[in-house]
């Protein structure tokens, strides 16, 4: 409550003051804001005053208004008075002046009155909007950047504040940036570190408020590199072609920045000098007789001489020969006068030559007859039961012949027992011949005593050499190995059992295929094997056509492992080798590698016209010369020249993993109570299997069990399977052979050749014609797997498990439009849309990106269709895919920039998808 001007009270007379002294203001109201609906507290304090009262307003405050104290100052003995009011919000909206809410301080003393400054009073806000957001910007590299800001209304003016992907913009130590020019953010020269999103934020007393984000992308325009040398010419002779090539990585084009335009490669024809060899003309007239007795002819290498670096000609270019049919004079005497002593050193040295030649003959006739006799000696064997070779955990000899062993050419002889061989260390099979060829040298030969020694596995923990010894008497042969045998112990159907002479062996070197295409492409798949060839439509010339092959090595691996370097994938040829292609063709190759952790580097190599392997790229490498997708089971390969390729890996770390597939097979055995269980453990590539698999329908062998993976880690532990949970009383296994274990190095570094551990399992009855056990394989402190086998040895009771979910293809060779998924049109469309620059960075390597193809963007950029090689990879990919969704959502999402997309709809796509699938047999 105010008091009128005129009604001041009268101030009391006793309040002392220094005569001669007006009041002198020691603290001055201050301007203050309300926020919200909370009070404000103005003070004065003044030295010397009788009385203090507020004015707000041009009105006097009410002195209860007023709280009031009173003190003295020490130093002058003059009293100190200081006021304190309360102005609320009500009372400052209530009041409608042409100027803000005030008040001001009259103090009194003897002397007079002193006025303070007048103090505003205003209510604070800060209202939402701002007037101005800042916008989005798209600025080429070192240009400049200005985003502008205009806060929300507000009192006090609000500050304003930058944040970078939320993190405050502190310009003081970045010079390049400058936030001080009207709220407006200012980056003199942008730099690809300045992309990102920018915020606007304004506060005062209130509150804060914050801008709408605005995404800055600093882009870089693609520049073309310096032109690589030319190449030499394509042929040796004749009408070629040179090519040089640049690449759009100086600098390569960032955040959307526009592909370099013009040429990535330019060809030039050639003309390369075809080689000449050279030929010999005809041999001059003989010369006349020298007097050494001697003519002589000659002749040139001129019928043609060699040129354009052919070969000179081979041979002598002169002859000389006596001329005098011996009746020459020596040292120019008449042959008569020369003395007999030369002639018979000449004799001595013939009769010495006979003699030796003598003594060498008899040498070699005496070593023969001893071999003769020793390989027509004859001597027993005893082929022992394969649990006790495979079991390997205690020591064994067996010295009977085992009755009823049809393996023996004779099970009835009873041969004399002398000589031994010894085996340290568990034995596991590399081949599921190996068990039969081991003893193939006592089958057809036989030997006396045969000594089978098994070492357990406590005696090889203690040093003893895993290494097979073999102790022979009178025995000269060795054991034979290999891989690539068909060799069977029961008929499939019959199941009786024979031996076949094994020098009759199949030997299985290759899978091969082969199709015959033209300028449309196709496809070339190996069933059940994972390796396919695409050859796109116009990379061979029209009007021409190549019978192109594709092959397998099933053989001994030709690439040797360098150091720790192991084969991941099998070696695939595909040819000619001469072709020349237009356009990058894919070849599919599959891998036993987990690639879903960073522990492998994978290589790619080719072998050379020599037989050397050299590498091509590393997978996570850039090149422009080929271009590898890697996916968990697979790896797709871009390359222009047809040869023999194979995967390599090196690994890292011990976490490298290498994928297994194991698998176990049954058949009965010659004895008609055995069993025989063979587990195996190969590379988890279908090739590899397809090759267990074919051994296992020569033998009779029958699948148990749907096989499984098995992640085996490159930690140096070796791998253990055991057969548990036999049913007692109804099967038994021989003591200590149901566990056995193999090297890691075995396993490791197996080269896709089949590795397996055998058991032989015996039934107490004949009536048993169930089975059920657990194999576990398991690496020690590593992965393991669990195979349950519950089946009937009798093989019309037993339910067949198929060895392959499905076949690839059911012809190997697709030709036209029918081995493609993405129809003609269709492509052209694409390639039309996404092959032209787009600044933005909606063209090709959108396509690329949507289509999870992120890394080495640079070998795309150097084809003349980047998009038509990605669809390429795209059809190599998704062969075993059932539709084109994938490619269908890509180009939804892109197709809403792209108004050229839009007539490619979705029910086209699933028609073409329906056409593949039916001509395919999908």
């Amino acid at each position: 409550m105010h008091i009128g001007t005129d009604n001041s009270e009268v101030l009391p007379e006793s309040i002392p003051s220094a005569p001669g002294t007006l009041p002198h203001f020691i603290e001055e109201p201050d301007d203050a804001y309300i926020i919200k609906s909370n009070p404000i507290a103005l003070r004065c304090k003044a030295r010397p005053a009788m009385q203090i009262f507020f004015k707000c307003n041009g009105e006097w405050v009410h002195q209860n208004e007023h709280v009031s104290e009173e003190s003295l100052d020490e130093s002058s003995g003059l009293k100190v008075r200081e006021v304190f009011i309360n102005v609320t919000r009500q009372q400052v909206e209530d009041f409608h002046g042409p100027e803000d809410y005030w008040c001001q301080c009259v103090a009194w003393s003897h002397l007079g009155t002193s006025k303070s400054r007048k103090a505003s009073v205003r209510i604070a806000y800060l209202r939402k909007n701002f007037e101005q957001d800042p916008q989005g910007r798209e600025v080429p590299i070192e240009g400049m950047i200005v985003l502008h800001c205009r806060p929300p209304e507000g009192v006090p003016a609000a500050e304003v504040e930058w944040l970078k992907n939320e993190e405050p913009i502190d310009s003081e130590q970045d010079e390049n940036i400058d936030t001080r020019a009207d709220h407006n953010l200012i980056i003199r020269q942008a730099r690809l570190s300045d992309s990102g999103n920018y915020t606007c934020m304004a506060a005062n007393i209130v509150a804060k408020r914050r801008s709408l984000s605005a995404t800055v992308v600093v882009y870089v325009n693609g520049g073309w590199s310096s032109w690589t040398e030319w190449s030499a010419c394509n042929v040796r002779c004749g009408r070629g072609w040179q090519k040089r090539s640049r690449t759009c990585t100086n600098p390569a084009p960032l955040n959307g920045g526009a592909f370099c335009e013009g040429m990535s490669v330019q060809k030039i024809t050639c003309t390369s000098l075809c080689p000449v060899d050279g030929s010999w003309e005809v041999w001059s007239e003989w010369s006349v007789c020298s007097p050494e007795c001697e003519h002589l002819r000659i002749r040139e290498c001129t019928a043609p001489a060699p040129r354009n670096g052919g070969k000179f000609c081979e041979g002598l270019s002169q002859e000389s020969e006596n001329c005098t049919d011996g009746l020459c004079i020596l040292d120019k005497k008449p042959l008569h006068e020369i003395k007999p002593q030369s002639i018979e050193s000449a004799s001595d040295i013939a009769l010495y030559s006979g003699l030796g030649a003598a003594v060498v003959a008899v040498a070699v006739l005496v070593i023969g007859v001893t071999l003769y006799r020793r390989s027509q000696s004859d001597y027993g064997v005893d082929v022992i039961d394969s649990s006790a070779l495979t079991g390997g955990f205690q020591t064994f000899n067996f010295k009977t012949v085992r009755q009823g062993n049809s393996l023996l050419l004779n099970s009835a002889m009873q041969p004399d027992l002398t000589v031994s061989r010894t085996y340290s260390g568990p034995i596991c099979l590399q081949d599921p011949l190996d068990k039969e060829l081991m003893t193939e040298s006592s089958l057809f030969n036989p030997l006396s005593d045969i000594k089978v020694k098994v070492q357990s596995s406590f005696m090889v923990s203690l040093g003893v050499s895993e290494r097979a010894e073999y102790h022979g008497k009178n025995h000269s042969r060795t054991f034979p190995h290999g891989n690539n045998h068909s060799f069977s112990t029961m008929h499939p159907r019959n199941k009786t059992p024979y031996i076949q002479n094994l020098s009759s062996l199949p030997t299985r070197t290759e899978l091969r295929t082969t199709g015959v295409f033209g300028h449309l492409g196709g496809r070339l798949v190996m069933p059940n094997t994972g390796v396919s060839l695409l050859i796109p439509h116009g990379a061979i010339p029209e009007e021409n056509s190549w019978e192109i092959y594709m092959s397998i090595n099933q053989g001994e691996p030709s690439i040797q492992s360098d150091g720790s370097e192991v084969l991941l994938s099998p070696e695939v040829t595909c040819g000619p080798p001469d072709m020349i292609v237009t356009t990058p063709f894919a070849l599919t190759i599959p891998h036993c590698a987990d690639v879903s952790s960073e522990h492998w580097n994978i290589h790619l190599k080719k072998r050379t016209q020599q037989g050397k392997w050299e590498e091509v790229m590393s997978v996570e490498d850039e090149s422009t010369s080929c271009y590898c997708l890697l996916d968990p089971f697979a790896c797709h390969v871009l390359l222009d020249s047809f040869g023999t390729y194979a995967l390599t890996g090196e690994p890292i770390t011990d976490c490298a993993v290498k994928q297994l597939k194991v698998a176990v097979f049954g058949c009965m055995s010659c004895n008609s109570l055995d069993y025989n269980l063979r587990v195996y453990c190969v590379d988890n590539t279908p090739c590899a299997f397809q090759e267990v698999v074919s051994d296992e329908r020569h033998q009779g062998g029958q699948l148990l069990e749907e096989p499984k993976l098995l992640h085996f880690k490159g930690n140096t532990f070796s791998l253990q399977i055991s057969v548990l949970d036999i049913p007692p009383f109804l099967w038994r296994i021989k003591p200590f052979t149901a566990c056995q274990e193999v090297p890691f190095s075995r396993v490791w570094c197996s080269n896709r050749q089949p590795l397996h551990c055998a058991f032989s399992l015996e039934r107490y009855t004949p009536t048993t014609t169930q089975l059920s056990c657990k194999i576990c394989i398991r690496q020690l402190k590593g992965h393991e797997q669990i195979l349950q086998v519950q089946t009937s040895i009798l093989e019309s009771e037993r339910e067949a498990i198929t060895f392959f979910a499905q076949e690839d293809s059911t012809f190997p060779a697709q030709t036209g439009p029918k081995a493609f998924k993405i129809p003609y049109s269709i492509r052209q469309r694409i390639c039309a849309t996404f092959d032209t620059p787009n600044a933005k960075g909606k063209d090709w390597q959108m396509l690329a990106q949507k289509n999870s193809i992120n890394r080495n963007l640079s070998y795309f950029a150097t084809q003349s269709s980047p998009s038509a090689v990605i669809l390429n990879l795209w059809e190599a990919r998704h062969q075993q895919d059932g539709d084109l969704d994938s490619l269908a959502c890509a180009l939804e999402e892109i197709g809403r920039t792209h108004t050229k997309l839009s007539n490619i709809s979705e029910s086209q796509l699933d028609e073409a998808d329906f056409n593949y699938s039916r001509q395919n047999g999908l």
